[in-house]
């Protein structure tokens, strides 16, 4: 029978044995993705040839400096009035319904259209032509919609 095992022994690599464990570990994995490290290596050639290189090091030995300016920037007044609209846009936004701001959409897309027609003929609209047209379906259903628009807008501006 084999006798009991009653201690581990780790083997502890040296330094140069280490060394030369991540060499070719690297080897390895070099050698697996030639065409890979050499798209990086151009990629970093042709970055080095416009001094984008230089621009990034540069920019990283005064992050501080850069940091502050950035935040300058970012604390500017027409730039925290840019992000006050965008979050009042963009809460506006969740609180209508998709399927209404669909048909206004698409309603508005067909209005430029019917408007780019009416301007390519240029059509002279006399009194009695408007009058006509507001016996239309269509151009009522428009109509009623941008009188209700306008009023709702005014009770909002009070």
């Amino acid at each position: 029978m084999a006798a009991p095992i009653n201690s581990i022994k780790k083997q502890l690599l040296t330094e140069e044995e280490y060394t030369a464990q991540k060499l070719d570990s690297l080897k390895k994995l070099v050698s697996e993705n030639d065409s890979a490290v050499a798209q990086i290596l151009s990629l970093i050639g042709e970055l080095d040839s416009i001094g984008a290189l230089e621009a990034a090091n540069k920019m990283l030995e005064a992050k501080e400096e850069v940091a502050n300016i950035a935040l300058g920037q970012i604390t500017s007044k027409p730039v925290l009035n840019l992000i006050n609209n965008m979050m009042g846009a963009a809460g506006a936004l969740t609180q209508l319904d998709p399927e209404v701001t669909t048909k206004l959409v698409t309603g508005l897309m067909s209005g430029v259209d019917e408007a780019n027609k009416a301007v390519a003929e240029s059509d002279k609209i006399s009194k009695l032509k408007l009058l006509k047209m507001m016996n239309d379906p269509d151009v009522n259903r428009a109509m009623n919609f941008g009188v209700h628009f306008l009023k709702g807008l005014g009770s909002n501006l009070k």
